[in-house]
This record gives C-alpha cells, structure tokens and sequence, in this order.
C-alpha cells in the first residue's frame, strides 16, 4: 500500500507539472547571442507570439489559424493534450484501483486497474516527452543552422517543466505496475521444520522406533 501511494504521488505531481506547460507562456524565447542592444524580448508558446519592452509591458497576437501554423507546432498542441487527457484517467483508474480506497472490487480486480493507470501514466509522459523534445528540436536546430538568418530562439521554462513532469509520470506509472506484483507470504505460525499438516505425531514415533529396533 506504502509503494502504490508513493506511486500515485509521483505520477499525480508529474500530471500536473505536464498540465501546467500549456498554458505557460515562455516556450521559446529571443536569444541575447550576437545582439548588443536589446530593446525588446520576443516569445512565444503553443498558442500565441508575444513581444515585450524595455518598459514591461506585454502585447501578444494569439495564432490566427490551427491550419496555417507550422507542423511541429501542431504535432507537439496534440501530444500535449492527448499527455493531460492520459493523466487524467490515469488518476481516476489509480483512485479506483489502490488498495487504500474502499470502491474497485476483489483484489484482483483492483490490480488490474492499477496496473491499467500505470499504463496510462506511461503513456502520458511519453507523450509529454515526446512533445517538449520535438519543440526542443525545432529551436535548437533552427539555432545552430547559419541559414536561418531570421531571429533565433532559446529553449523556455515551459519545455523543462515539461521534461520534469514526464519524468516523475513514467517513473510513477512503472512503481504503479510494479506494486501489484507481491511476493508470496509463508504463515508466520507455520515452522520451516514443522511437519506437514496431517502428519501424526504418534505415526512418526511409531516409524521411528520401528527403525531403531531394526
């Protein structure tokens, strides 16, 4: 019970974190490399572009057309979400599926829920994984290539919550699957020399002094 509720904490928090990113604004910010004067910081996320001043203030221009945005961008909105939407049922199934609450069944009925969360935990930080590196990908190849002679991004603080919260999900999707696996229990009353049950104490005495005489 001790691991399936480690478990559940770690893949619940790693759900979260993943949840966060969306709407965190800075995935992708405008690097200082090569610039001697900075006037403005521009960034954006999965959802919008955004510029800010030297003074603070913020204008943002939310991205007009799904269809006419580029493909990572698209691939990475629909891992992200599919990772949330994983997450969550992962927690309900986990809910139902500890041994600490009361609803779920028999206790292998109850099992093969958990292990179906891990499952489903698994999933989510894969996806989320999977999102976050493909984006990475993007900026840091878009970075390092001398053709690309149009502004250059750095990786946000969005795509390192979002690492963080795929890990602790994966983690905690296997300790769930690992947890149903218990190993078998001898009876603490139950003497390693003891005899089996019906064994007769008089039918070994009567043994062992037939072979003594003889």
């Amino acid at each position: 019970m001790f691991q399936e509720i480690l478990a559940f904490i770690l893949a619940a928090s790693g759900w979260v974190l993943v949840t966060s990113t969306l709407p965190t604004d800075y995935w992708k910010v405008s690097t200082l490399d090569g610039s001697v004067t900075i006037t403005n910081t521009y960034w954006s996320n999965l959802w919008k572009s955004c510029v800010t001043d030297s003074t603070g203030s913020s204008s943002c221009k939310d991205f007009p057309s799904m269809l006419a945005l580029d493909g990572y961008t698209q691939a990475c909105r629909g891992l992200m979400i599919a990772a949330v939407c994983l997450g969550f049922f992962g927690s309900v199934f986990a809910l139902v599926g500890m041994k600490c609450t009361k609803i779920g069944g028999s206790g292998k009925s109850k099992s093969r829920v958990t292990c179906f969360a891990g499952i489903d935990f698994i999933l989510s930080g894969g996806c989320s994984l999977s999102g976050c590196s493909l984006y990475a990908y993007k900026i840091t190849s878009e970075f390092y290539d001398p053709m690309v002679v149009e502004m250059k991004y750095e990786l946000g603080a969005a795509l390192f919550i979002g690492w963080a919260g795929s890990i602790l999900c994966i983690l905690g999707g296997i300790a769930l699957c690992f947890s149903i696996v218990q190993s078998p229990k001898v009876p603490s009353n139950w003497a390693v020399n003891q005899p089996p049950p019906g064994y007769s104490s008089s039918v070994r005495m009567q043994h062992f002094d037939k072979n003594m005489y003889v």
